[in-house]
């Protein structure tokens, strides 16, 4: 009886709490490479060490469950999170028998929290919430999740975007249609951008009031070159490069984060060697002679979406880090070649994207990208000194910030 009040009443709950944000934009989080909880399923006929399992009776926390990433285990989590490409079809899919999934729909704790046990590990967008909350924001009401399978670009995500087109008409009418803030971070911005992009202006003038990007490599990293050529060990002790490389070079999205010729110049070079000075102009020579054939088309399938440079079309607070050294070119020494170690050459950026490419939304102004006024201007650059890529996420200044903004 008591359960069936409950239901009988939830609409006029949730009519209310829906009133105590009038007035407040509601937020989106769309998260970056690595963002998202993604959960899998097993039904293998062969494995790539005896510890490791060949069927799961049900679905599991694969990332990010910490629990994998041990020696010997972690090569189980390999291969099971790899992707596989084929050429002719031009796509990526799952192992044999792995089945990947992307949980919690419209729900942000899977990108508040990568591990679902709420781990400080696993800590994302949590903080962010957490101070709109007290603002008055209410989960899965004000705040929205949009978790995707971060492994994949764009050409693979077309799913991921009308999604977010449903998501967001949807959270602006539980919001007595209130105009949507999307809240982004790193290649969430990115994908916020191409989805932005594919809407027309009427559209975007109706339901998004605004786009907040942290950390957005709007033009790629040279930190892409780098996973391609060593891996990238995630910042963790624990983690070998070289054993998270083998899963991470079969990523799209990686391909799709290399820098961009609208930044990069062809007279750069991005990797040295004895032999060969490679530019941007180069991937296709430095892949092949990185046997890395799939890396060069996977490429190919992306690069239309690094050249676009459009303007978003909305009010952009456009915020990142700075002096912070940053890789920006590799360098292989004497009689070393590219199956060898570089040193990595630095420059400034967040730690993880470099400058050029996260203040490059500032480029939207000069070249007349104003389709809302926000003090006159519809970018603003918001340069936060030694605020690291991830760090950011739980940035004093950027609480403030954020909470200052959804304010008004």
């Amino acid at each position: 009886m008591c359960c069936s009040k409950l239901f009988l009443y939830f609409p006029i709950v949730l009519s209310l709490l829906t009133k105590q944000c009038l007035g407040l934009s509601p937020v989106i989080l769309i998260p970056g490479d690595g963002g998202s909880q993604l959960e899998a399923k097993l039904n293998k006929t062969e494995v790539v060490h005896y510890i490791c399992a060949k069927t799961s009776s049900d679905y599991f926390n694969i990332w990010l469950n910490l629990e994998l990433l041990v020696p010997f285990v972690i090569d189980c989590w390999v291969d099971n999170l790899r992707l596989e490409y084929d050429n002719v079809t031009r796509t990526t899919k799952n192992p044999p028998g792995v089945d990947v999934r992307v949980p919690g729909w419209g729900n942000p704790e899977p990108v508040e929290w990568l591990d679902p046990s709420h781990t400080s590990t696993g800590a994302y967008f949590n903080t962010i919430s957490d101070a709109l909350v007290k603002m008055g924001y209410i989960r899965n009401v004000s705040i929205r999740g949009a978790p995707y399978d971060f492994r994949r670009a764009p050409n693979e995500n077309g799913e991921f975007f009308v999604k977010l087109k449903s998501l967001v008409e949807e959270t602006y009418n539980m919001n007595n249609k209130s105009s949507v803030t999307l809240l982004v971070h790193s290649m969430g911005g990115s994908m916020a951008l191409h989805f932005l992009r594919q809407q027309t202006q009427s559209w975007k003038d109706q339901y998004i009031r605004r786009m907040i990007s942290l950390s957005t490599p709007w033009g790629g990293a040279i930190k892409a070159l780098k996973v391609f050529a060593i891996g990238d060990d995630l910042g963790s002790l624990m983690l070998r490069e070289s054993t998270m490389r083998t899963e991470q070079i079969t990523c799209p999205s990686l391909a799709w984060l290399l820098p961009s010729p609208n930044l990069w110049k062809p007279s750069e070079v991005l990797v040295q060697t004895d032999k060969y000075n490679y530019t941007i102009n180069d991937f296709q020579k430095l892949f092949i002679d990185m046997d890395l054939p799939n890396a060069w088309e996977m490429r190919k399938d992306t690069e239309k979406y690094s050249r676009d440079f459009t303007a978003p079309g909305v009010e952009l607070h456009c915020i990142y880090g700075y002096n912070i050294s940053t890789v920006e070119r590799l360098v292989y020494g004497p009689g070393t070649w590219l199956d060898g170690y570089p040193t990595l050459a630095s420059g400034d950026g967040d730690g993880t994207v470099n400058l050029r490419s996260l203040s490059a939304c500032a480029l939207w102004t000069k070249r007349g990208g104003r389709p809302r006024s926000l003090n006159g201007r519809a970018v603003k650059s918001v340069p936060l000194k030694g605020a690291e890529h991830l760090r950011i996420l739980h940035d004093p200044r950027v609480i403030t910030y954020i909470q200052t903004v959804m304010a008004h």
